[in-house]
Order: structure tokens, then sequence, then C-alpha cells
């Protein structure tokens, strides 16, 4: 999990959801990858001025491997870039600056809210039912040359900001730099937000981005825990860091794999004398979400999963509803609410990446091995019957020196030879756009797994598979996924996702409508 949420490889995850489903992924920021992606973004960025000078984006650079704000900046300059760092390339993403979030007290805030992974097969999701705040300690300016670095307006990081001479410890739950979540939607439900439709919209984005990384995450869990065997109870318990914005939209910021869980913080009590003292917001939060996750993972308390018989045009709940009622009587009711597999119909056609990560698992051979070798992926090939006169073992063998010298030269610092899930990813995408050139991408992706599902037979199902549901694929005539070209299938990756991005152009996110609401 540490590996897959790492900010590169998050991206890249989201990314490849973005060119299959762009409407549906749309809460995630423009991003772009360094060093590797330098030219691109600094070439769109020039166009984009070029055709209307009065437009002058903010973008946010995150270290790849940072946490709690560390190496952070703002720029508006492709030059401002910070590319390397003593004689080493700094890895780094490079993402659009959401520039009209939603304020209270005149202060820009996000939301950490908490999300169990309780199973990967069959997947399973929790997510707290309460949450913590954080506040800038600096009021909000629209980001100009002048602010960039005043890292107390723009940065809602917990801790940069406790280090501001403005951040406000509070023993109450709705005033100070970090309050509860249900004391802010309080306070928005009384200006007449529809607290419902935000929970949707949040519920959805922390559903979707799951659904993203899991296909990577079921490549590593295979390595690790064989096949047919029961192994050890895995879990992880993440810290989603979300913005509103001013139209009430969420945009994910970055996921945490390991997210603090202090409920104390440092106080000056005399001068020049610090302790550790506790902090009530952290504590209403976070004990509830371990204590809760203790007793869903408790073995010995074996509790029939939520069934996936989904009422899809059912109202989601976050209150009141039989799965929140605790298990023991003596016990308070669980603050961790399902949404996975409970809501499976509304979310189930995202899967399709999982759909070939189950192919490429297939093919893996090797018990432990997570990358594809060349005979390995000539076999892939030859049991889906994917090759023709057109399209010989030859071409196939191009194909596959081409796309995995492309991602070991991405991953400079990879020792292991041969193609990951997401250069096969790539590559299956290729071969869709070479087998099915008038339908979409998403059509051309669904017309080939179909294929290959169907050469494989039943068989697809045996140890080495893992099953991922499937929802009725929708209609490739009327699908709303641009088309992507014969041409822009063959160029590399990146061309490929500019050619793809480049159908959202640079401008502020929109909101949609969403087919669930959700009840605080």
């Amino acid at each position: 999990m540490l590996e897959m949420l790492r900010k590169i490889n998050m991206s890249r995850a989201v990314r490849t959801m973005q060119e299959l489903f762009p409407e549906e992924y749309d809460f995630y920021p423009r991003s772009w990858i360094l060093p590797e992606e330098y030219q691109l973004f600094a070439t769109q960025i020039r166009l984009i001025k070029e055709k209307d000078a009065a437009v002058n984006p903010t973008f946010i650079v995150k270290p790849d491997g940072g946490s709690q704000g560390d190496g952070i900046y703002l720029i508006r300059d492709p030059a401002d870039l910070k590319l390397v760092v003593g004689s080493q390339a700094k890895q780094a993403v490079v993402q659009e600056y959401i520039p009209k979030p939603l304020l209270i007290d005149k202060l820009k805030f996000d939301i950490r809210l908490y999300v169990l992974i309780k199973s990967l097969e069959p997947l399973e999701i929790y997510i707290a039912k309460e949450g913590l705040t954080r506040f800038c300690t600096e009021p909000y300016q629209e980001p100009s040359q002048k602010n960039l670095t005043h890292v107390f307006m723009h940065l809602t990081n917990y801790s940069l900001n406790v280090h501001s001479g403005n951040f406000v410890h509070s023993d109450s739950q709705n005033t100070g730099s970090k309050r509860t979540l249900s004391s802010v939607l309080y306070r928005l439900a009384a200006k007449g937000v529809d607290i419902k439709r935000v929970w949707s919209d949040i519920i959805a984005l922390v559903i979707k981005t799951v659904i993203a990384v899991v296909p990577e995450l079921k490549v590593y869990h295979q390595a690790d825990i064989p096949p047919g065997k029961p192994g050890p109870t895995c879990f992880q318990i993440l810290g989603f860091d979300i913005l509103l914005m001013k139209n009430l939209k969420p945009v994910l910021l970055e996921v945490n794999s390991n997210p603090s869980m202090r409920i104390e913080h440092e106080q000056e009590v005399a001068p020049g004398v610090f302790e550790f003292v506790p902090s009530p917001v952290d504590e209403e939060v976070k004990v509830g979400v371990i204590r809760d996750t203790l007793r869903l993972m408790d073995p010995f308390h074996k509790k029939p999963v939520t069934s996936s018989q989904d009422k899809s045009r059912e109202d989601i709940q976050m209150d009141g509803d039989p799965d929140s009622r605790s298990p023991d009587e003596n016990q308070p009711s669980l603050c961790l609410k399902q949404v996975y597999p409970k809501y499976t119909k509304q979310f189930n056609h995202l899967r399709l990446v999982e759909r070939i990560a189950s192919l490429f698992i297939r093919f893996l051979g090797v018990k432990g091995n997570m990358r594809l070798g060349p005979t390995a992926f000539r076999t892939f090939i030859r049991t889906c019957k994917l090759s023709s006169s057109n399209f010989t073992m030859a071409s196939v063998d191009i194909l596959y020196i081409d796309i995995t010298r492309r991602w070991a030269a991405a991953a400079a610092d990879s020792r292991e030879a041969g193609m990951g899930l997401q250069a096969f990813v790539e590559a299956f995408f290729y071969l869709a756009g070479r087998r099915f050139r008038s339908l979409s991408l998403r059509g051309q992706v669904v017309s080939l797994l179909e294929l290959c599902e169907a050469q494989l037979g039943p068989q697809s199902e045996d140890r080495r598979s893992l099953s991922c549901g499937r929802a009725p694929q929708p209609r490739a005539v009327k699908t709303q996924t641009p088309c992507l070209t014969y041409s822009q299938l063959a160029s590399p990756a990146p061309q490929r996702r500019a050619a793809s991005q480049d159908n959202r152009p640079l401008q502020t996110l929109k909101p949609r409508t969403l087919r669930a609401s959700v009840e605080n």
C-alpha cells in the first residue's frame, strides 16, 4: 500500500481510469509526472498562455515520497520547477492548483477522512462517519506571484500550520484550527447546503479511488500470499485528504497509507516548557476508527459480509442504517460505514482494469513473480489468439521490447526486469486499439477483454485468477469517452495521455449530478 500510494503511482493509476472513464474520474486534478513529463508539461502550459495571455494558472508540486507537506511548493512558470537535487533528478508530481476552494471564516481547509480496506478479495471498503477538518492559519487569497510562498495560506497540512503563530488548539470540536467534519457539515447545512449531496460525492470519490489502485495491489498480494491459501488477515486504514471547492465539488488531494493516529498534541504549558496534551478532536475521531477496525477484523467474531444485493436506486445512508448497529449491545454503534460491496451496482462497471490485472496474474506463471517475461507475453498473445498475418509474433516481440524499455526508463530505480502491470495495461490498450479501431477506447478495452476471457473459457476463473464482478457494459455507439485514434494508441504512453488530457482543457472542475444521494 505504501508503494501504491506514492504520488507518482497514484497519479498513474488514476490517469488510467481517466482515460477509460473521464467523466467519472474528474475529481483528480490534472497531473504531470516529473522529470519524465517535464517537456510535455512545459509545452502544454506555453500553448495555453499563447492562446490566451490573460490565463496564468498556478500549479502545486509534490515530491513523490513526500509527506506532512514536506517539499511542497507552488509555481506559475515551468522554469521555476526544482528538477534536480544534488546530482539526482527529483521525482515529483505537478498538479493544477484548485483556485476556488470553499472557505470557512475566510480560511481554506481540507477534510481528512479515514477509510478501512477490510479485504481485497472480495473488495470491502468502510468509511468513517466522522472525520477531521484541518484549517489554514492565514486568510485565503487567490494565488498570485506575491503570495505563492505563503504556505499558511495555501497548504492545509496540519504538520505545517501547527508551527504558525495563528494556530489555535481548541478543546471544542467546532472551533480552532482542527475541527470535526460533522461540525463543519452542520454549519454548512445551516446555510442551506445539501449535505446529502456532499456525502454522496465524497463516498463516490473514495470508492472510485480505491477501485483505481486495487489492480496493482492484487498483483502485490498474489506475490506474497500463495493462491488458494487463506494466508494472514490483511487490512489497512487509509487517510483520504479531500478539498471542497466553492461549488461543493470534492477534489482528491492525496491518499495517505499510514495516517497519523496520535490523539495528543505538543503544547507550550509554560514559557519554554512543552508537553503532550490530549486533543479532544483527534480523540473523538480516531479512537472510534481504531476500535471499530479491530471489532470488524476480529477473526473470532465472524459477521456475514453485507451481500451485494445493492439497491441501486436507494439513497446511500450514513446514519441510522442497520449496518451501523453494534454486533455487541455493550459496545457503541459502529462508526465505520460499509460502502462496498453494499453499493456495488453503482460502481462495479468501473472495475475494467481489475479484469486486465486478472489476465496479467494468470500469465505470470512463477509463484511470487510480479512481472511478465517475453515468453509469458507471447503465451498470452497465442492463448488469446491475438496474432494474425498483419500482427505477427515478431511484431509482438517488438511491442514487448518497446513498452518494457520505456517503462524501465521511467522507473530507473527498479531492479526488476520484465513487464509490470502498468506496462501490460498500456500494451493491452494498444492491442485493443488495433483490434477494434472503430470503437472508443473504453469500447475497445471491453471488447478485447470479452474476447480474451472467451478464449480462456472457464479456466479463466482458476486459482491464478482474481475474480472481478462485471456490470453490463455500455454500448460503444453511445459512449461519451473521447475516441482516440490508432496513431495515438500506437504512440508512447505520455503522448497518448497527453492526447487524452487535451480533451479536458485547463479549467475549474465542474460539478455534476450523481445518481445517489447520501444522508449525513
